[in-house]
């Protein structure tokens, strides 16, 4: 027999009513991560060449750019939501876990935000 009540077994819902959320996100996340990384590679892997302006005219276009946007927030979303499963899995006092969490939050956000920068900055051409 399952465990919980008949609707929360039909929402997909724990006992703490968050878990499959954060579950699928995480799957989700991976997900995206394998498709953009595979795009990343094969256009990588069909440059002639791997010099410094080959390399900025591909991710100047504008699929490129936007692929490496969307992995961007890809990677650092996954792995913040991998990150706070094991810091509320180990980190066990409250002010502690509090702390942590905070700054898991502003390096992924503080990462991603240089990522997409990055980015626009070689999309638009102030990096040439």
């Amino acid at each position: 027999m399952a465990n919980g009540t008949p609707i929360g077994r039909v929402r997909g819902l724990g006992s703490a009513h968050e878990g499959a959320h954060h579950w699928l996100l995480q799957r989700f996340t991976a997900i995206g991560n394998l498709v953009l990384m595979l795009f990343l590679a094969i256009s990588l892997a069909l440059l002639p060449n791997y010099s410094f302006g080959t390399v900025t005219a591909w991710a100047g276009q504008t699929l490129p750019a936007t692929a490496l946007a969307l992995l961007v927030v890809s990677v650092f979303w996954h792995a913040r939501l991998g990150l706070q499963v094991l810091i509320e899995d180990y980190v066990h006092d409250a002010g502690t876990k509090f702390g942590v969490l905070a700054l898991l939050n502003l390096a992924t956000i503080g990462g991603g935000a240089f990522g997409l920068v990055s980015i626009a900055r070689i999309a638009l051409g102030g990096a040439a």
